[in-house]
């Protein structure tokens, strides 16, 4: 079984512009310009927060033209003034296949994506849904010598661990056991009216803030 370690979190959003600015209001800081992902008509902004770990807000890119099959990241489910929201998470894997085998939930058939000069392996689902409600990750497997996070500007945040609330915790643990996941990611039983979710605890320079 390969280790995997979180490699960055997911802001999913109707428009760049909106999830911008939920960066801002929680964390003070502004997200840098990112790239096209052609194959699914998508564009993103990211912020780094550690060497090998960054926050991505993705959403449908309205210059280009839309794909032939679903988005990812169930963006084609948002509608125009969808709130933004921390939708899933993204874990990394030196062995893609090895990691999916080893999976106990299925996360999607692995295909190959790329942004500029970036290139990476990442389980997707046909469907382009967020598996358990985006409490499971997708994997990934980057083909680069040095991560993407490396090269984005330094504001000095850092992310302290990841929350996972879900009704079926135990299947979440099984999940990130089978994985090999760090400590930094935590399950919880979600109870009541918010079901599943996520929370991001993140170190910035005025202090934990929560996202």
């Amino acid at each position: 079984m390969t280790c995997c370690h979180i490699d960055h979190i997911a802001i999913t959003a109707p428009t760049l512009e909106a999830g911008a600015e939920l960066v801002r209001l929680a964390l003070g800081v502004e997200p840098q310009a990112g790239g096209a992902h052609a194959h699914m008509g998508t564009h993103n902004l990211l912020l780094r927060l550690g060497d090998s770990v960054y926050l991505e807000v993705i959403a449908p890119d309205p210059t280009a033209p839309p794909p032939s099959r679903p988005r990812w990241f169930a963006l084609d489910t948002l509608a125009a003034n969808a709130a933004p929201a921390l939708a899933t998470w993204i874990a990394r894997t030196t062995d893609i296949e090895a990691s999916v085998a080893a999976c106990s939930e299925p996360l999607g058939n692995i295909e190959a994506m790329s942004r500029g000069a970036l290139n990476w392996l990442i389980t997707i689902p046909d469907d382009g849904a967020l598996r358990l409600h985006g409490v499971a990750p997708a994997l990934i497997e980057w083909q680069a010598a040095a991560h993407p996070a490396a090269r984005l500007q330094d504001h000095g945040l850092s992310l302290i661990k990841l929350d996972l609330f879900h009704p079926e915790p135990e299947r979440i643990a099984r999940l990130l056991l089978s994985l090999g996941l760090d400590s930094q990611v935590a399950v919880h039983p979600s109870t009541g009216e918010r079901g599943p979710r996520l929370v991001a605890h993140i170190n910035t320079p005025q202090g934990p803030r929560q996202l």
